[in-house]
């Protein structure tokens, strides 16, 4: 069953399908090694990478395991970056929260507004009971982000990812229906 990708808004910001037209702000986003520094594989080097990510957004929408969407500025509709609930089981109520913000965007609480607003969608949409989220122990602004946003962190998964040799830890966050404050 297909599960329809929503098109939000915010205060700042639209959230809206993925499309085609995407595809360069995608690469450039991916392709910055220091936006992926604490991501679990390495900066993208092939456009086609572009086109593969396009491609698995239309699929997990198809296949109703998903939904992503890209941020933009309100103000003017500067890409700002891509966020998603995917892995959706609707047997145990849960799915993943994840996100990928431009460098420029840093800082401005985007990836707050933009992942409240998606998650509100989601636990309306989806009868969610748990979100779950994974960040890289070395990336504390996103694991503020995900405190900010009522996440538990739960606990760590060690030596998590290998990335051009780099072994890191991951920390795993929770948010349950019953903890969930919109604001």
């Amino acid at each position: 069953m297909a599960l329809p990708t929503p098109t939000l808004s915010t205060g700042r910001l639209r959230l809206r399908p993925v499309t085609e037209a995407d595809a360069d702000d995608l690469f450039a986003l991916h392709s910055d090694a220091h936006v992926l520094r604490y991501w679990d594989s390495p900066p993208w080097t092939d456009r086609a990478r572009a086109e593969r990510f396009l491609a698995v957004s239309r699929q997990i929408a198809e296949d109703g395991t998903g939904s992503r969407v890209v941020i933009e500025r309100a103000s003017d509709g500067a890409f700002v970056g891509w966020i998603t609930v995917w892995g959706w089981n609707p047997d145990h109520r849960s799915a993943s929260l994840g996100y990928c913000l431009a460098e420029a965007a840093w800082g401005q609480g985007y990836a707050t507004e933009a992942a409240r607003a998606v998650l509100q969608w989601a636990f309306d949409t989806l009868d969610l009971n748990r979100v779950q989220a994974e960040t890289d122990t070395r990336n504390l602004a996103s694991a503020r982000v995900l405190e900010k946003l009522g996440f538990v962190r739960e606990g760590t998964l060690r030596e998590n990812c290998i990335v051009n040799g780099d072994v890191s830890d991951s920390w795993v966050f929770g948010l349950l229906a019953r903890d969930w404050r919109p604001e």
